[in-house]
């Protein structure tokens, strides 16, 4: 059930009204309608892999208790280490068994010896990324103890397999969610009507821009060795594009669906494409896994506290880990290192905190500097973004040959003119261009239609909602499925 289909459309009014009216404000009540409509909802994707997610649930849960209750430090480490076992191991069999199978055969064939691994063929089960993430922050918080373990299995549960978070994130903490699961909730229009803007702001940028990008980046991509060097500049742009707008756009649909049911999720965007510098782009770019890796996997490394040799360290192993996260292929490993190495500049100068606010907050445009640096960040991320979307190494390192070598060819623009002008027209440029006057005019709010028209005349304000709605309608191409659906 994706958040752009009609079921969805029908599926939440249901859900709310039930919620507020159904369940007489109930919170056992409200809670167990959120279990079963997330357990429904997942299982439209894939009824199967339902026992999956109740399994992991399950581990955690009882391990939680466990490690609670253990005795001794003993008993609580080998709690934790079955939790932790357990759910990186369904992770490496699901996600990663294939690509280490397959690489190994590919080394040993290069000693001459042939090797036919066995492959397993099974569907990637939906978000399973995602609530081990969210089980495995329970646990490491637990058995660190800045929480207590949760004895009500049914808020547990609604904390792993909330419906707007459940197959794309953000990946949410224990120690933020789980309180709000456990405390009465009551309607707030204000708070509702809000979601409803984000929710509307969501549906644009997947439907209308990262859908539309995406058609015109997959013809790139996928023709790129017909193509001159201008025309897959143009491919990397629009894939920059529609991976922004698809996974941002899923996070604001995430939060604003949330803040309906009274919930407030991590925020997960904060206007990237706006950032300074690397370091400002990984503060602002898929913030919940970014802090993530820092607070259970670069911190408990030494952080930076060890010079900066163990600075280089650990932003290289948080950066690659990073990369694997995201799918067992070379690709994103390298698209994690590339990303490294553009970070490290700052991080061996000792600047990454230089950028931490937003950029020309209080004026309407950037300084001349600012809008170089921006350029050249932004630059950089669609340099990265190659490997992200590139089938393989080969296809990556071909298609950026091939776009270097006939950059400067009278050639390839006039292929590229020819393509923007008989292909795309001028509808997405103009879109993609009151997409980002409107994003960098939000930019210093939670998201970019949080402000921008509540001080109008209601019948401005109302045209402005109303065209964002026919745009929606108007450019809704090919029914896409969300990029980060598959890690």
């Amino acid at each position: 059930m994706l958040f752009n289909s009609i079921e969805f459309a029908i599926f939440l009014p249901i859900v709310f009204m039930l919620y507020w009216f159904g369940t007489n404000k109930n919170l056992k009540l409200q809670n167990a309608l959120l279990l079963f409509s997330s357990y429904y909802f997942y299982a439209c994707w894939d009824w199967r892999f339902m026992f999956l997610l109740m399994f992991s649930t399950l581990l955690d849960y009882y391990t939680g208790l466990k490690m609670q209750d253990a005795i001794n430090h003993q008993g609580k480490r080998f709690w934790f280490w079955l939790s932790v076992i357990v759910n990186l191991g369904f992770l490496a069999v699901f996600k990663y068994y294939n690509f280490f199978a397959g690489s190994f055969a590919e080394m040993v064939a290069q000693f001459g010896w042939e090797v036919s691994p066995l492959m397993i063929h099974v569907i990637l089960p939906v978000g399973i990324s995602f609530y081990t993430f969210h089980g495995l922050s329970y646990v490491i918080d637990i058995y660190n103890d800045k929480i207590k373990a949760e004895r009500n299995f049914v808020d547990y549960a609604v904390f792993v397999s909330f419906f707007p978070l459940l197959v794309a994130g953000p990946i949410e903490r224990a120690t933020h969610l789980l309180p709000q699961i456990k405390r009465a909730r009551t309607f707030d229009y204000k708070k509702a009507v809000d979601g409803m803007r984000q929710i509307l702001w969501g549906l644009f940028k997947k439907i209308v821009i990262a859908d539309n990008c995406a058609e015109f980046a997959n013809q790139i991509f996928n023709n790129s060795a017909d193509l001159n060097g201008a025309t897959l500049v143009l491919g990397a742009l629009f894939f920059t594009f529609q991976i922004y707008g698809d996974f941002s756009g899923y996070s604001d649909i995430a939060l604003g669906t949330a803040r309906l049911f009274g919930i407030d999720l991590l925020r997960n965007f904060a206007f990237p494409y706006f950032s300074r510098d690397i370091a400002e782009f990984w503060r602002r770019w898929h913030i919940s896994l970014s802090s993530w890796f820092k607070d259970y996997l670069y911190i408990p490394l030494g952080g930076s506290k060890g010079g900066n040799w163990m600075r280089i360290r650990n932003t290289f192993i948080i950066f690659i880990v990073s990369g694997f996260w995201h799918g067992a292929n070379w690709t994103f490993i390298a698209w994690g290192f590339l990303n490294a190495l553009f970070i490290m500049p700052s991080i061996i100068m000792k600047t990454n905190r230089n950028n931490l606010e937003i950029v020309a907050q209080g004026r309407l445009l950037p300084s001349l500097t600012e809008f170089l640096q921006i350029t050249v960040t932004f630059s950089l991320a669609v340099f990265a973004w190659i490997f992200f979307r590139a089938e393989s190494m080969s296809h990556a390192l071909q298609f950026i040959q091939d776009m270097f070598a006939g950059l400067f060819s009278k050639a390839g623009y006039i292929e590229a003119f020819n393509f923007m002008y008989w292909k795309v027209g001028a509808y997405l440029p103009l879109l993609l261009l009151a997409f980002l006057i409107i994003e960098w005019l939000g930019r210093e709010e939670q998201f970019a239609l949080a402000k921008i028209g509540l001080n109008w005349k209601r019948p401005l304000r109302f045209a402005l909602y109303y065209s964002i709605i026919i745009a929606i309608f108007w450019f809704a191409g090919k029914e896409q499925q969300f990029i980060y659906f598959q890690f």
